[in-house]
């Protein structure tokens, strides 16, 4: 699928097929194309949990207001991130570079983040977002649907899938056969309102 039409076919779905089940070759496509997504420095510090147990996704819904999308998809994929990214083997994120390369940047990485706890938390939320529209537009050139999703007991669901303590669960996205399509768009903005020229 062409990328500009999945950025304009990709909707939040509300409700999905339950009978299907998205196949292991699949969903290691879709978070093939996930780990694609950027990050600062190259350190990854995006995690994701897949969840297609009928039982784990019962689970999640029992926390999730009841939201009928946690399951009823294929599988919910939390997005999370790890803060602590920018300590463990540095060096293994630039493996591949030249080492004039390498030797430059890897130890800028411990400088930028450790001890700035506030960075470190707004990195994994910038990381995970561009995971997760990476996740979104990727199921949708693969003919799957999708919903983001943060309504939900953040803590709960952390105690759920066991989130080690130096991690934080960005959003959950929920992927699926559609049962019916999204709500017509409610009204995009002009761009004019939206974008400037150089400055404001």
């Amino acid at each position: 699928m062409d990328t500009f039409a999945a950025i304009e076919q990709r909707r939040s779905v509300k409700k999905f097929d339950p009978a299907h089940a998205m196949s292991d070759a699949e969903i290691t496509r879709l978070m093939e194309a996930a780990i694609l997504a950027p990050t600062s420095f190259n350190i990854q510090n995006w995690r994701f949990v897949v969840i297609t147990e009928q039982k784990r996704k019962d689970s999640i819904r029992a926390v999730g207001y009841g939201q009928a999308q946690f399951s009823d998809a294929s599988a919910i994929i939390l997005v999370c991130g790890d803060r602590t990214a920018h300590a463990q083997d540095t060096a293994r994120y630039w493996r591949n570079a030249d080492a004039s390369v390498r030797d430059q940047i890897v130890p800028m990485i411990m400088g930028a983040y450790e001890g700035r706890n506030e960075l470190q938390h707004d990195e994994v939320m910038r990381s995970g977002g561009m995971a997760s529209q990476t996740i979104m537009l990727a199921a949708k050139a693969m003919g799957y649907d999708s919903c983001p999703m943060v309504g939900f007991d953040f803590a709960k669901v952390a105690e759920l899938i066991a989130l080690p303590e130096n991690h934080e669960i960005v959003m959950a996205i929920t992927v699926g056969k559609a049962l019916e399509p999204a709500r017509p768009r409610p009204g995009q903005l002009a761009l004019a309102e939206v974008m400037v020229r150089e400055t404001f």
